[in-house]
């Protein structure tokens, strides 16, 4: 039997801090066992339908999915959330019985921290995790917004960026880490959330224009994309 393989994902360093950018949508730091996840924004079908949309409110089950199994195979001791887990203050009211244990579960035998988020500014104090406006590891400073002028290396999420890239005589369009030297900007692990394509003029004050490398999803692996490589939408 021929056993499949997953090719590695590229890495790279935000100051003392290695870190793999994985399939999943999750960004995983090995020396530290943590993995870290933005923009979960869990509920927002429910959030949606009670505004007459008529997608299924169900992304909240499909998200918790996607996290038990990326848990499941990087099998980290912490997990941390950079902020919006919640799509708005009344979420984890909405979350029904079966997700709220589903996500109980997931929660069992690691550490969470909850970073807040302009979504989800004061997330429930009643999960036994940890709750942070901002987290600091090894250097780096972890939050949801990314500033405009850092005092040292960051991690954020909030922007869901997406890249655009052509091949084959098809454009592919696919949700990515965003990276320099001296930031990283994850990409949104939420079901129902979307994506900005890295060249929108948001990313400008964050990255010069040639000097970032997006780390676009594939279907199994993570492909490191240069800026020149890049289309608008």
């Amino acid at each position: 039997m021929t056993v499949r393989r997953e090719p590695p994902s590229p890495s790279f360093a935000l100051g003392a801090l290695e870190l793999v950018p994985d399939v999943s949508g999750a960004l995983y730091a090995p020396d530290e066992r943590a993995v870290i996840v933005a923009d979960l924004h869990f509920e927002k079908g429910s959030a949606l339908a009670r505004r007459g949309s008529l997608l299924p409110p169900y992304d909240s089950r499909e998200t918790l999915s996607r996290l038990g199994v990326m848990l499941a195979r990087l099998k980290p001791k912490t997990v941390i959330a950079l902020g919006d887990t919640w799509h708005d203050g009344g979420g984890h009211a909405r979350m029904d019985a079966v997700d709220a244990e589903a996500f109980a579960a997931l929660r069992l035998g690691r550490e969470w921290v909850l970073i807040t988020g302009n979504h989800d500014p004061e997330p429930p104090r009643d999960l036994g995790a940890q709750v942070h406006h901002e987290l600091m590891l090894k250097g780096v400073i972890l939050r949801h917004q990314p500033s405009a002028s850092p005092l040292g290396p960051e991690i954020a999420g909030h922007l869901h960026p997406a890249a655009k890239v052509s091949g084959r005589g098809r454009s592919v369009r696919r949700k990515c880490f965003m990276t320099s030297a001296t930031r990283c900007i994850l990409p949104a692990f939420g079901a129902y959330a979307g994506g900005l394509n890295v060249l929108d003029k948001a990313f400008r004050p964050l990255f010069a224009p040639s000097d970032f490398t997006a780390h676009v999803m594939g279907a199994d692996r993570i492909y490191a994309i240069s800026p020149a490589l890049l289309l608008p939408d």
